[in-house]
């Protein structure tokens, strides 16, 4: 029997509602888990892992996801607390992105070591660069006077568009991370693949996030 439209709007409303609570709960687990196996502390390089996953698994996702009208954790909040919110958090997430990529150039340094020679280096630093860009974009948004020639909304939707690509670039240089020494003697079989697939869940909510405000946005102009 064919499913009625309503049914099908609850039902793709109960998985966004079940997608997003996994986002969350991996959203915080992942760099747990991170802390777990790197023991920060006990090296220099230590810090390295943790700081980055705490930037794009964490603090990037929550930022992101505060504008999820099923699983925000503030919405029941105005919008110009949830856009404060996604200012703190995204200062943070660069904060430790900064953090992580100098602590990691350091330690190359000391070693002896050629810095930005892996695909993993050049993501990393190409997500830690574009997420400092994307905090400067931000800026327009709080003063859209600077760009006479841009309406606000188009401005919300190219943020949004090229936060999205920077979110994906984060969690590639995650997933690479994922494909270094360190990480495959530290974790193997199963547990690998399940890593694996933390950024590449919260990477499909954000991005069925993105879209459908993009959808919406296209519908409420006609």
């Amino acid at each position: 029997m064919a499913l009625t439209a309503e049914t099908e709007s609850r039902l793709y409303r109960s998985l966004r509602v079940a997608a997003g609570a996994a986002a969350h709960l991996v959203a915080l687990g992942f760099p747990v888990a991170v802390a777990v196996l790197a023991r920060p502390g006990s090296s220099l390089f230590s810090w390295h892992p943790l700081l980055m996953a705490l930037a794009f698994s964490f603090l990037m996702t929550e930022a992101l996801l505060i504008f999820s009208p099923e699983t925000s954790l503030l919405r029941s909040f105005s919008r110009k607390v949830r856009v404060r919110a996604h200012w703190a958090l995204q200062l943070l997430a660069l904060l430790c992105a900064l953090l992580g990529l100098g602590i990691i150039t350091y330690n190359k340094h000391l070693n002896g070591k050629g810095h930005f020679v892996t695909w993993h280096g050049l993501t990393g630093l190409l997500a830690v660069l574009y997420a400092g860009g994307q905090c400067a974009g931000g800026v327009l948004l709080l003063y859209p006077k600077l760009m006479k020639n841009w309406t606000l909304a188009k401005l919300k939707l190219y943020h949004a568009t090229s936060g999205l690509v920077g979110y994906l670039l984060g969690c590639a240089s995650l997933m690479l991370g994922m494909c270094s020494l360190w990480f495959t003697t530290t974790v193997t079989g199963a547990s690998w693949y399940l890593a694996m697939l933390c950024p590449l869940l919260t990477s499909l909510v954000i991005m069925n996030q993105v879209s459908n405000a993009y959808l919406y946005r296209k519908r409420s102009q006609h």
